[in-house]
């Protein structure tokens, strides 16, 4: 019932979509930098001819609605304009992770039934790689359309190669489109405008199905929450693969931002762009502000030149790494989200009171997960048996579940999946929370990471954290490890920081064992360690389930016969 029975009417209701943000940066800032790229530089006029050029050459191919058309490329101008050209065409974006293997992609690329690949030059070998497994494996196999990026920083033997194989050159595909197509915004807001793939580590890849309303929501909660305002710098750390770039892709349209593309993130390069383009954000997870931190004094500018926004997410960030970036000058967002839910959708609201406190304890406070986003309706943590809350007494665990407009619409093509993840109408998120008396949340673990040692209970998050304290550990991992006596017990993976003798490493084991006995209670204190570098995904992910592996296969701890 409602006060009245007025009816939506073309002039008072359109769907939400984030694409009207390029039109109207475009319209207000035409001659600004939109997009920076080595030598390269586009104004938001441009880049929104551009997409227009994108959306009507791709329909002079009859790609539209239906369509999904998948990006293999790393954070380049042509990645971000698919964020816009391909859903104004009325397709669906499929931005593929670039370090997989031609086998996933093939996967991926067989079920979306790509009507168009579109593929760095440098990812070509792979593309091609793929494309070939997948006409092998499927029944019926029709060759999508096949466009090349070509990049001046790049060798154009592989430009070449890709022209020469009958792939069109991506600037070539723009000419054939007109900057003036008259694109058209969705009729509905929950039609589809990203496909992304989950990791996959333990069966196949889940493709993830966003809407346009879901995006347009996440785009500005991104800013609302950050802080960012008009005319942010933003640097590309984070890969625009990795759920649409948190959103941000859409986000720097609206607040008429500039865009600054990196294809491969190291320290020096991060600290130069702060300070060539006054580079005021930038997202990554805490893998790489770890080696922002631990970077050698050659490849730093310190202090910083001005206050630089960070957002951090995708695994949880030791006390000690948001401690190390706040004393370089580094404002960090901790988030914390999933490709599920737009990426990240929940955040540690930094609170002004906490100012007063001691750096540790502010780290502490900070590396909690928090509060849910502007834009998701619900976030809750549960008792897996009866759904019901668990007390805000930050001891009792339960899982994370969230409900709202920054869920997606589900996994394509697998029922079952989305049968078990929106059971009692939640999404479920199979990490492991409490939740403190002021309402924020904190991850204690993934429920396949917790490791039961003799009925108890181990996080391998608390345990990372206090590994990531010692003084000569760079990175730190910890998996659950058969064990004769316990069941299960903790192993240790870690990559020691440059310069540390690592020639004894069983003087240093000692010393890391000494250091977790103090500050650990005894049953959490690793039983086993291997050093050396730690797997990771293309966005900076520990890739655990490799160290599971690892584990397994070093067998159990034995039981000591003393």
């Amino acid at each position: 019932m409602d006060i009245d029975q007025l009816p939506k009417n073309a002039a008072n209701y359109t769907a939400l979509t984030p694409l009207w943000f390029l039109e109207r940066a475009a319209t207000v800032h035409p001659t600004r930098n939109s997009l920076i790229h080595g030598s390269r530089r586009y104004t938001w006029q441009q880049t929104y001819h551009r997409c227009r050029r994108f959306a009507s050459a791709l329909s002079n191919y009859s790609i539209g609605p239906g369509n999904t058309v998948a990006v293999i490329a790393p954070n380049i101008p042509a990645l971000y304009e698919a964020h816009f050209g391909i859903p104004m065409a009325g397709a669906v974006l499929n931005p593929v992770n670039i370090r997989l293997n031609a086998s996933t992609v093939a996967f991926l690329l067989g079920h979306c039934s790509a009507a168009a690949v579109i593929v760095d030059q440098e990812s070509f070998a792979l593309a091609e790689e793929a494309l070939k497994i997948w006409s092998e494996k499927a029944k019926t196999f029709r060759p999508p359309l096949l466009v090349v990026i070509g990049d001046e920083n790049c060798d154009p033997k592989s430009l070449n190669y890709a022209v020469g194989k009958g792939a069109i050159e991506y600037e070539d595909f723009l000419q054939g489109g007109d900057p003036e197509y008259a694109w058209k915004p969705p009729e509905d807001e929950w039609q589809s405008i990203s496909l992304g793939y989950t990791s996959g580590t333990t069966a196949s890849p889940k493709g993830v199905v966003l809407h346009h309303r879901g995006a347009y929501l996440m785009s500005l909660s991104g800013a609302l929450i950050w802080g960012m305002t008009d005319g942010a710098v933003y640097l590309w750390t984070l890969p625009m693969f990795h759920c649409n770039g948190w959103c941000y892709t859409w986000t720097l349209a609206a607040i008429f931002g500039t865009n600054i593309c990196l294809r491969q993130v190291t320290a020096k390069a991060v600290y130069e762009a702060i300070a060539k383009y006054k580079v005021t954000h930038f997202c990554a997870a805490p893998v790489v502000l770890n080696t922002i931190i631990n970077a050698p004094p050659e490849e730093t500018i310190l202090p910083l030149p001005h206050v630089v926004h960070v957002n951090t997410a995708g695994a949880a960030p030791p006390p000690s790494v948001l401690s190390g970036m706040s004393e370089r000058g580094f404002r960090v967002t901790h988030t914390y989200g999933l490709s599920e839910t737009y990426g990240p959708s929940v955040y540690c609201a930094w609170k002004p009171e906490w100012e007063s406190l001691p750096p540790e304890r502010q780290a502490q406070l900070n590396a909690r997960q928090g509060v849910r986003y502007i834009g998701l309706e619900n976030l809750e943590v549960v008792n897996t048996k009866t759904m019901q809350p668990v007390p805000a007494d930050g001891k009792t665990v339960g899982e994370i579940v969230m409900r709202g407009n920054s869920v997606m619409k589900g996994y394509l093509k697998n029922p079952k999946a989305n049968e078990e993840t929106f059971a009692n109408g939640w999404f479920h998120s199979g990490d492991l929370a409490v939740k403190h008396p002021d309402g924020y949340i904190e991850i204690k673990d993934r429920s396949k990471d917790i490791i039961i040692s003799g009925a108890e209970n181990i996080s391998s998050v608390e345990v990372e954290n206090s590994l990531y304290s010692h003084p000569a550990i760079l990175e730190a991992a910890v998996v659950a490890r058969a064990d004769e006596k316990w069941g299960e017990s903790p192993c240790a993976f870690v990559t020691l920081k440059p310069g540390v003798d690592d020639s004894n490493q069983q003087r240093i084991a000692e010393d890391i064992l000494r250091f977790c006995k103090a500050k650990m209670p005894a049953y959490w204190v690793p039983k086993s360690f291997v050093f050396g570098p730690l797997p990771k995904t293309a966005t900076g992910k520990i890739q655990k389930h490799l160290l599971r592996a690892k584990a397994k296969e070093m067998g159990p701890v034995k039981m000591s016969k003393l």
